[in-house]
């Protein structure tokens, strides 16, 4: 059992180091044109079809594009990791499935877990004849890999978790309706924010937050901005204040966070939480929870739509309470996530094959 835990820790790690320079360029590219624009007093790009801003914007996506491909990254390389080439195809499609039906890095963590296994099945299990032997990898294996994955992806996974997130969403507008302590809200929303950074969890009450919007309700909005930004943040914090319990892959993400947490994408607490997510999610949770709640307890007021990331204070009434929510929420994690975790112990494994060239006859 320890070496089947030390085994999928170096998929894992794999996956991860694949997965990093991906996420922290795009993450740098946003933050350099966020901050452009807001050297000109501009917080979106949004509704700019043409001139300066609109190429300014154009860059942008390019890093939300790089962005998103975190859990297509991150399946294709753990299935990597286990089962070699072959198992590439179906990975990298059931991170796209992770990402467009909303099951986050832990439905990307399944994804590669699934592609992986059931490749090194076919590798060592089906048996053709030696004429045909060069296709088993283009075809065969492919075939019962992404079957397979479909079945996990969009048949087992989509559906409830899709639920889910309605439910979710459904809930938390019934208590904004229904006139739900403020500070009792921002504990739930904020928590929900940490628990799966960018999984139905965290989409719905994201997608509450930017609803309710429309309705002229921006409260609940507020509220998930302290810990959309407060989280990664706080990894930042972390590696900074204690390098020595940190990878050096680990600490490039860290100086990363700086600008995610600047600008508020909470996927860049995922290469961190990844390391020992038992520990480190319900501390994500802790620290989104507390966050929000103390912007609320100390009279942040949110009068007109508010922005997300650091700079969302310019918009909010009491900004200053908004700044300390972020602090601590950032606290939190940066002084009790090094002394749950060592992220020193990052090794991957990837199994040595002589597939190095796939090479096409049909002899």
């Amino acid at each position: 059992m320890k070496k089947l835990l030390s085994d999928w820790k170096g998929y894992l790690m794999t996956g991860i180091s694949y997965m990093l320079p991906v996420v922290i360029g795009g993450s740098l590219v946003v933050a350099i044109t966020k901050i452009i624009g807001l050297c000109f007093g501009i917080t979106s790009f949004d509704g700019y079809d043409s001139g300066v801003w609109f190429y300014v914007n154009q860059v942008t996506n390019v890093g939300w594009t790089a962005i998103g491909l975190l859990n297509l990254i991150l399946a294709g390389y753990i299935a990597y990791a286990i089962g070699d080439k072959p198992a590439l195809a179906a990975g990298f499609v059931g991170g796209s499935l992770a990402a467009s039906t909303n099951t986050g890095f832990l439905g990307a963590l399944i994804a590669g877990f699934v592609a992986g296994y059931a490749a090194r099945w076919c590798t060592r299990n089906i048996k053709v004849g030696e004429k045909y032997e060069s296709i088993k990898p283009l075809v065969i294996t492919p075939l019962i890999t992404m079957l397979l994955v479909a079945i996990v992806m969009a048949l087992i996974l989509a559906v409830p978790l899709a639920w889910l997130n309605k439910s979710l969403l459904a809930w938390i507008k019934g208590m904004v309706s229904g006139g739900t302590n403020t500070v009792v809200l921002a504990l739930i929303m904020g928590a929900m924010i940490g628990s799966d950074l960018g999984g139905p969890i965290n989409k719905a009450a994201w997608a509450a937050g930017n609803v309710l919007l429309a309705e002229h309700v921006y409260t609940p909005a507020m509220i998930v901005n302290v810990a959309i930004a407060g989280i990664p943040l706080g990894y930042a914090f972390a590696t900074a204040m204690r390098k020595n319990r940190f990878s050096a892959e680990l600490q490039d993400a860290g100086r990363s966070d700086w600008f995610m947490g600047f600008i508020g994408i909470t996927e860049g607490a995922i290469p961190f939480t990844l390391i020992n997510p038992l520990k480190l999610i319900p501390l994500n949770m802790i620290a989104g929870a507390s966050g929000a709640a103390v912007t609320i307890l100390l009279g942040a007021q949110a009068k007109i739509p508010p922005v997300g990331g650091i700079y969302g204070f310019i918009t909010v009434h009491n900004g200053w309470a908004y700044l300390v929510g972020l602090l601590v929420c950032a606290l939190i994690i940066g002084f009790f996530a090094p002394l749950l975790v060592d992220f020193t112990d990052t090794t991957s494994t990837e199994e040595d094959n002589d597939e190095d060239e796939i090479e096409i006859t049909f002899e």
